[in-house]
């Protein structure tokens, strides 16, 4: 059974950074991607970025290149989200999710999920 486990949320004010972390247990994950994605009260559930575990390749939404950056750590089964110079409008729960390679932005081809965890900027 596969699972997801998010950790690292909080409160932070702008300009400031967290780090989430995605803890991945069920199966090999070897020929998946992991993908962070992020959803604000009352807007649609978003892309953030996509990482393979094989090959490392990673894709950033538009809105987040340059801030954030997604990693991994083979051993720990476990995927980064470092999150910096956050603003006010990155406040969403953020959730881990997974699917075969290769990295999509389109959330309905993911097929497992976490709980999600909350990020909330103060300006």
């Amino acid at each position: 059974q596969v699972q997801l486990v998010e950790s690292g949320g909080g409160l932070v004010q702008a300009g400031g950074s967290l780090r989430l972390s995605c803890a991945a247990s069920g199966r090999t994950f070897s020929s998946y991607v992991m993908g962070w994605f992020r959803q604000a009260p009352g807007k649609e559930r978003e892309f953030v970025a996509g990482i393979t575990w094989s090959s490392g390749n990673t894709y950033y939404a538009g809105s987040v290149k340059g801030r954030f950056t997604i990693s991994k750590d083979n051993a720990k089964n476990t995927v980064y989200l470092q999150m910096n110079s956050l603003k006010p409008e990155d406040t969403a729960v953020y959730y881990c999710a997974s699917r075969p390679t290769p990295i999509e932005s389109m959330k309905g081809s993911y097929d497992y999920w976490g709980q999600g965890t909350q990020v909330t900027v103060s300006s």
